[in-house]
């Protein structure tokens, strides 16, 4: 009775007639705002003193989600916006080996204006031949490009550079070529059989993001300049599009009917069609895919920032438990202390999140440079992408109210006069089975939000389940460390003494600093490992197993001439050799490939063409796991031999048929066994390998590797190029080394990506120690002045807070290193399916460096516990 009416008095003052009529009219508004919500306004007139390690980590963990989350839309609208200049038409027929038949041409030249173009990979050389480099090119016909604009440095219409002048065709190229060359403008070039002049340098392609990662500079010819390359052969590896940009003004429904029509017109034509509304679905995977695992690294900055949330309201309702006795003594009801303090916790989560979000919005803005040297992307379209944004927010949201809903529950239930004895002593009290319900489902909805928007719920279902254990985890690691502290036999030392005392003692920072520390150095361990793992396999893994050279499109025919050759320069060099061809699946157990339901780690496989070859006997280092492999000679039905790991992932099994398109040709085939591949070899391998009798007359090319003796020698291996080109112009050889180089570049640049989100973290880690220093700052001031007036001196317990530090520090990160190393094997290995290795330098050097910059600027904040002065502290008692 005593606390309703008491908040009844309370409530008084905005009832009845106001008995200041001539007040500010804000301050007649605030009155009749709730109780709740008025005493929180009259709290914060106080200032943010207690709450900045608060707004700092809401406002950090928000701004990367929100940042990151923008960043791909304004990308994928930019690929979106730009989809008929990336993809080079509204719609794109391509196909492998062999350009459309006159009949399809005609079709589509009823539709619309058409542009044919032809891309291969080829050899570039200086005439001499010492020079010499792999190039991706391109030959374009008189109505390229359909849609955007071909630029060259300084200026110039790209068909009149290309054109043939004094008996020699032009061509343009990336930088990159002349680099590689030692040439400049106007120097000559040969490819194949041809030589060119270059004229002129790429400054922009408008389709060059819908060809994908290239393996080495663009190089642009005419048609009729490909011609008389002698590149184009039987069972050449040239890739045929034909672009094209229907009539009028064609809506999306209108391209998509156009699509189908053309599989209902043309089914065995063998070509892959895409459209204007998805022109680069590879590289919209890899960004959604990419932004999902920022979004986790961003979502664990997050959730580490939350423990600085629970620690920041512990310590504020800590230094406001005068004025929470006080409302109590007078009769204030524990729920009207619990909505007041919690009005003013998501007031001040509303001013955090606000900050977060602006920042993270306003990023699409300043990243487009920066983008521009990792990803191969189109200019970003930046802008306000609300969805993002209120998935920020509502992140930001849940995870306040997650890790402040226990500290409020708790204070709701202490009594005054146990407030008032925490001078000296703590009470552990838990809040009410009302608020751990409420924190239930909290927890609830935060799960659901990262598991439903994830692109890969799988993932993000790992990640959840991974949170939790380590939260379990690391909370069983604080305790353990204060129980051993609690029982470690006393020391003589003091400082030592002191340093095990304030490990355990009541209101010790040890579990919160043990969770932040834990989650932080965890992800950065684990980013740690997975980007070393990923490095060694491309710098050393691989080209210590890998051969040296791919050989492409050697013709038959100089098969052993081509082998004399590469025995001559390099005498016990290993060839290996397999008949070449490309095909793509038509249909799997006779459903078509559009309608068969494959799994995503599979789907790669039904996508675009695939290297097929055929076979009389297994290839070497192959088991055969299912089934049998048919005799030699064997004329019978044509067979196919399947990798058993996608077999099993696609639900195929021996005995079920399939239908590839080779050469505009419909093939039929039966499993007949499965087989084991290893695809990190880098060798000689294929998904299927066909009986001999499947392509009788097929015309092909040869495929060839070469492993140098003993390892790769650069002399060597540059002799090889020079002689291969030389004796061969039209056969493209491929530097693994060069190869491994590229894509670890690529590599390299992501991965700064990733650290500076795992930086994030960090960051987080070092507001939540702040903020744990801060929710025991009454606390170590008391100890303090204690010890100060018993004779301590600063040194001593300067010396006693960094073996406390020292203590937390180090057994954590032990905890760290073994979690992220499992994190980082999982993922490397299950995900990656490379190979795991555990590099301590690597998972040390980053778990250390860590550790001393995070304790250290934790240590810096009890500098000013250490200033206070006894006799101002005494006097207050």
């Amino acid at each position: 009775m005593i606390g309703r009416a008491s908040e009844r008095s309370l409530r008084s003052d905005g009832k009845g007639d106001d008995p200041h009529p001539g007040r500010h009219p804000m301050t007649a508004l605030a009155q009749r705002l709730p109780l709740p919500l008025r005493l929180a306004l009259r709290e914060l007139r106080g200032g943010l003193r207690g709450f900045y390690v608060f707004i700092g980590c809401i406002a950090l963990g928000v701004a990367a989600i929100a940042a990151v989350g923008s960043v791909s839309r304004s990308l994928v609208l930019g690929i979106s916006e730009e989809g008929q200049a990336i993809l080079g038409g509204d719609l794109s027929f391509s196909r492998i080996h062999q350009p459309f038949d006159p009949e399809i041409r005609a079709w589509l030249d009823t539709l619309g204006e058409v542009s044919e173009i032809a891309t291969l990979r080829a050899m570039a050389r200086t005439p001499d031949g010492e020079a010499q480099t792999l190039i991706e090119l391109k030959a374009v016909d008189d109505a390229y490009p359909l849609f955007g604009a071909f630029e060259v440095d300084g200026g110039g219409n790209l068909h009149d550079l290309i054109a043939r002048r004094d008996g020699r065709a032009g061509l343009v190229a990336d930088a990159g070529l002349a680099e590689r060359l030692g040439i400049g403008v106007g120097d000559p070039v040969s490819i194949g059989n041809a030589e060119f002049a270059l004229t002129g340098l790429i400054a922009l392609e408008p389709d060059r993001l819908g060809s994908g990662l290239g393996w080495g500079p663009r190089v642009v010819i005419s048609t009729e300049a490909l011609e008389s390359t002698g590149l184009i052969q039987p069972g050449s590896l040239v890739r045929w599009h034909d672009r094209l940009a229907l009539a009028g003004d064609a809506s999306a429904a209108d391209v998509a009917a156009i699509e189908e029509q053309a599989k209902e017109r043309f089914p065995e034509a063998g070509w892959r069609i895409r459209d204007r509304n998805d022109a680069a679905p590879g590289l919209k995977d890899q960004i959604f895919r990419f932004t999902m695992f920022l979004t986790l690294v961003g979502l664990t900055a997050l959730v580490v920032g939350g423990v600085g949330v629970a620690n920041a309201v512990s310590a504020y309702l800590d230094g406001r438990r005068d004025t929470i006795a006080t409302l109590k003594s007078l009769g204030a009801g524990g729920g009207l202390i619990f909505r007041s303090y919690l009005a003013e916790i998501l007031l001040l989560a509303c001013g955090a999140i606000a900050v977060g979000i602006a920042a993270g919005a306003l990023t699409p803005w300043l990243a487009g440079s920066a983008l521009a040297g990792i990803l191969p992307v189109a200019d970003a379209v930046p802008g306000l992408y609300p969805v993002v944004l209120v998935q920020a927010l509502a992140y930001g949201a849940l995870i306040a109210l997650a890790f402040a809903l226990w500290p409020l529950g708790r204070a709701r239930e202490i009594p005054a006069t146990a407030l008032y004895r925490e001078h000296v002593a703590a009470l552990a009290v838990r809040p009410r089975p009302v608020y751990v319900a409420a924190l239930a489902v909290v927890l609830l909805a935060l799960v659901g939000l990262t598991v439903g928007l994830a692109y890969e719920p799988f993932i993000a279902i790992g990640f959840v389940g991974g949170t939790i254990a380590a939260f379990v985890v690391l909370r069983l690691v604080g305790s353990g460390i204060m129980a051993l502290a609690r029982r470690f036999p006393r020391s003589r030392w003091i400082e030592l003494r002191l340093a095990t005392a304030a490990i355990h003692r009541p209101g010790a920072v040890t579990p919160s600093v043990v969770l932040s520390l834990g989650l932080g150095l965890t992800l950065l361990v684990t980013i740690a490992l997975i980007d070393g793992n990923l490095t060694r396999q491309l710098t050393v893994a691989l080209p210590d197993r890998a051969p040296s050279f791919f050989f492409l499109d050697i013709p038959r025919a100089d098969a052993g001439r081509f082998r004399e050759t590469v025995a001559a320069t390099a005498p016990g060099g290993e060839i290996e050799e397999v008949p070449m061809l490309r095909g793509r699946f038509v249909s799997l157990k006779g459903i078509p490939v559009g309608e068969y339901a494959a799994p995503e780690e599979a789907s790669w496989v039904l996508r675009g063409d695939r290297g097929i070859t055929y076979a009389d006997q297994p290839p070497d280092d192959t088991t055969v796991t299912e089934g049998a492999w048919w005799p030699a000679g064997y004329d019978g039905p044509p067979l196919v031999s399947f990798a058993d790991e996608l077999a099993g992932e696609l639900g195929l099994s021996v005995g079920d048929e399939i239908e590839v398109n080779v050469l505009g040709r419909t093939f039929k085939a039966e499993i007949a066994n499965l087989r084991t591949v290893d695809w990190t070899s880098l060798s000689i391998n294929f998904v299927m390998v066909f009986s001999a009798n499947t392509f009788t007359g097929a015309p092909h090319m040869v495929l060839a590797t070469v492993t140098m003796p003993g390892g790769a020698e650069s002399a060597t291996e540059l002799a090889v190029m020079r002689e291969v080109t030389r004796n061969f112009p039209t056969v493209t050889s491929v530097r693994v080394r060069e190869a491994l180089e590229t894509v670890n570049g690529l590599v390299r640049r992501l991965a700064w990506a990733v650290r500076a989100a795992s930086g994030l973290t960090i960051a987080a880690g070092i507001l939540v120690l702040a903020g744990a220093l801060a929710a025991s700052h009454r606390h170590r001031i008391h100890d303090a002045v204690v010890l100060k007036t018993l004779g301590a001196t600063r040194r001593r317990l300067i010396g006693a807070y960094v073996l406390e530090f020292a203590i937390i520090g180090i057994v954590t990160a032990i905890f760290a290193l073994i979690a992220g190393s499992v994190a980082a094997m999982i993922v490397v290995e299950r995900v990656m399916e490379l190979d795991f290795v555990f590099l301590p330098l690597v998972a040390v050097s980053a778990v250390g460096g860590a550790l001393v910059l995070t304790v250290g600027l934790g240590l810096a904040g009890t500098w000013r516990v250490l200033g206070r002065k006894p006799a101002a502290y005494l006097r207050d008692l």
